[in-house]
Parts: C-alpha cells; structure tokens; sequence
C-alpha cells in the first residue's frame, strides 16, 4: 500500500509518496539518515493506489517519494530515471522539482 498527502500553498504543490510498510523506520547510511519515524506525518495522508498516485504527480511541482513502490510509479511516467534514485540501505528516495 501507498501512504500519499498532498500540501498545497501560493500555488506550489507538494506530492509526498511512501510505501506503507517504511513508516515508523529509520535507514542510515553514513551520513544520510531518512528518518521516516520523526517525519512519518509528512507521508501519512490517505491510502493511495498507483493510478490515483499517477493522478497527484502529474499536477505536482514537488514530489517526494520513499520506497520501491512509490519511487516505481515515478520511474513508470518516466519522470525519473533508476541512475538519478538515491538509496540509503537499499531504500529508494527521490525528490524532484519542477521549475
């Protein structure tokens, strides 16, 4: 399952996406920590399934995403490339912005 929330303010809109399952965990890898225990409410909104993801990331102009699943969708509209995923212990973490 997807966690998505979507913020919207002065016209930026911000798609935060993660894959259920990695809410609550903390991943470090050296210096780089994806503490999804301290920011889980950033992620937690509604369960989503990919083609109402697909939906959010389309209009968005930022996007967040953590886990295979979440990142998959990005990689599937082909707005994302596997060479531009960050994984900290394995975990997929992308973030892009449209400017």
């Amino acid at each position: 399952m997807l966690l998505m929330r979507v913020f919207e303010k002065k016209g930026e809109r911000i798609v935060a996406v993660c894959d259920s399952e990695l809410i609550g965990k903390v991943f470090r890898e050296g210096e780089v920590v994806l503490n999804l225990e301290k920011y889980a409410s950033f992620y937690q909104g509604e369960e989503a399934d990919e083609e109402k993801v697909e939906k959010e990331l389309r209009s968005a102009t930022s996007i967040n995403l953590v886990g295979e699943r979440a990142v998959g969708v990005a990689k599937k509209m082909k707005l994302v490339k596997e060479s531009e995923v960050m994984r900290i212990q394995k975990i997929p973490h992308v973030q892009i912005y449209k400017i």
